[in-house]
């Protein structure tokens, strides 16, 4: 049955061995690169606007205008949301692995395409540039489900909860490269120009075309993690659960398995044949058999990552806004156009260091100790706390001496953000649904996720804009300010802690308890025996 099927106890009670941590790189690369490509636009977007919307005789440097900023920062969501359902869907089809290099190839070509962006008009830069970052969106949505469901597939009881989050841990690393390389980047060029700031020489504050290299160096960088590892996933075997229960092939499972483990599997076809043919495993994704088991756990995995998406994103697309807000980084006019980049990706990189990836590194070390539903609870509490702490005594916190104790509770709700929901909600829609189905669930709730980024990219551009009309950025209506918008994110956390009810603990258990398919078979084989047995927790 399930449960006794030789290969997935031998994978379920394996020692942590080297094949784990190979299959942690291989997939987190994947992840690495995802957070790179994503968050690295928003190091570049106030250089897009210097560079193509600029009018000199304006005493402030060009932003992009609404449209134009909201397309080419939530682009890249949209199509991170097409890819997570269709290659999620397409890894249930096709095999967890045969999907996997095409999602990576498209991350390479899309990098390098959308740093080439054709033609010199801002229309036609911004239009390539968009279309191209769709695309990349597209194959990284792909990397979601399918980096998710292979780790969870290859991974022991014991440490899964570890091995999956350290896979979405490297996008801590991502956003912290994409800092790094913007530094580099930037540094270089500013060192070679040395041109005055805009107040002083609005002419001269831009070289063009140099620092057009800039942006699109940053951005062609993606290209170069996602390549380094497409010829170690195509060396990758399909994953045991794939081959046996979805493809029903017995003997490659064990063969593959065999390799990977370094020990004798013996191909169960029988039993392989008995679990694929039961009737309670053939249930669909839209039948009332999958409503009963699994619905409200698809409800609570959609709901949290949605609320926690929409906070998580708004805050890291517009960190460069209210770092401004508090004077962090200091007004466009007082800087060249790199100059500008290195105090933004300075910025970035310091919350980076400081909360987001020891955030991502907490969760992998304690969620097999506390439970993925406890790390979420505690999440999304602390979230809606210093939120709170942020958004009700806002003018405090602008005030010169207190900018510092602002940085540090900002850093925090990051932090608990990391040790906390968003990697929960990537680990448990891994680990608790039918291995058919068990690639599209998880695109589905990663795609919820990524509804809630575009809600947050998109509304909170226009949310956080001041009340005042004198003080919104060029070209933007009134909106309720940060301190209201920081309200509202408060509030959407504290919903994410009444929705994580929904979502059942994961902690120890196999995979097929999880979904059901151990009990089913257990079942059948009491039918069968008339007797009773003990199922090995």
């Amino acid at each position: 049955m399930a449960g006794e099927l030789g290969v997935l106890n031998a994978l379920d009670i394996a020692k942590t061995q080297w094949y784990h941590f190979t299959a942690i790189v291989i997939a987190g690369m994947g992840f690495f690169t995802d957070a790179y490509d994503l968050f690295c636009i928003s190091l570049v977007t106030k250089l897009l606007g210097r560079i193509y919307y600029t009018d000199i005789t304006h005493p402030k440097p060009g932003v992009l205008p609404p449209n134009v900023q909201a397309a080419v920062t939530g682009v890249a969501l949209c199509g991170t949301l097409a890819g997570q359902l269709f290659f999620g869907w397409l890894g249930d089809k096709m095999g967890r692995k045969r999907v996997y290099g095409m999602t990576l190839m498209i991350m390479v070509l899309c990098s390098v395409a959308s740093g080439l962006s054709l033609g010199s008009s801002p229309k036609s830069v911004i239009a390539t540039l968009c279309f191209f970052r769709f695309w990349l969106g597209f194959g990284i949505g792909g990397d979601y489900p399918l980096s998710a469901t292979i780790m969870s597939e290859y991974a022991n009881k014991k440490t899964r909860g570890a091995f999956i989050a350290a896979v979405f841990a490297m996008q801590g690393f991502g956003i912290l490269a994409g800092g790094i390389v913007a530094l580099v980047v930037s540094s270089a060029f500013d060192h070679k120009y040395k041109v005055p700031s805009y107040e002083e020489d609005a002419k001269a504050s831009l070289v063009l075309p140099a620092f057009d290299y800039v942006w699109r160096i940053i951005l062609m960088f993606g290209a170069v993690p996602a390549g380094l590892t497409y010829y170690w996933r195509m060396k990758m075997p399909e994953t045991a659960r794939y081959t046996a229960l979805v493809a029903k092939n017995a003997k490659q499972a064990a063969s593959d398995m065999s390799k990977v483990l370094q020990v004798e599997i013996e191909a169960e076809e029988v039993k392989v044949q008995q679990i694929t043919e039961n009737q309670n495993q053939k249930f669909g994704l839209f039948s009332k058999e999958f409503a009963k088991r699994h619905g409200l756990h698809l409800v609570g995995t959609t709901t949290t990552w949605f609320l926690l998406d929409i906070a998580f994103y708004s805050q890291n697309l517009f960190q460069k806004d209210i770092f401004s807000a508090i004077g962090w980084i200091p007004p466009s006019k007082q800087m060249n156009a790199i100059h500008e980049v290195y105090r933004i990706a300075r910025a970035q990189t310091l919350i980076a260091l400081c909360s987001t990836v020891p955030g991502y590194w907490f969760t992998v070390a304690f969620i097999d100790y506390m439970g993925r539903f406890a790390i979420q609870l505690m999440g999304f509490f602390f979230m809606t706390v210093f939120m709170f702490a942020l958004a009700i005594p806002y003018d405090h916190w602008t005030k010169k001496d207190n900018r510092i104790g602002f940085v540090v509770i900002y850093s925090l709700t990051f932090f608990f953000a990391n040790f906390g929901p968003n990697a929960t909600t990537f680990v448990v829609p891994a680990e608790i649904f039918p291995a058919r189905l068990r690639s599209t669930c998880h695109g589905i709730s990663a795609a919820a996720g990524k509804a809630g980024a575009i809600v947050g990219a998109f509304g909170f551009l226009y949310a956080a804009q001041s009340k005042d009309p004198k003080k919104t950025d060029a070209g933007y209506p009134t909106g309720i300010g940060i301190k209201n918008s920081l309200i509202m994110l408060g509030v959407i956390n504290f919903f994410g802690i009444l929705l994580t009810l929904l979502v059942p603990e994961s902690k120890g258990k196999s995979l097929e308890e999880l979904s059901g398919e151990h009990e089913e078979d257990d079942a059948e084989a009491i039918e069968m025996t008339g007797s009773t047995r003990t199922v090995p927790v």
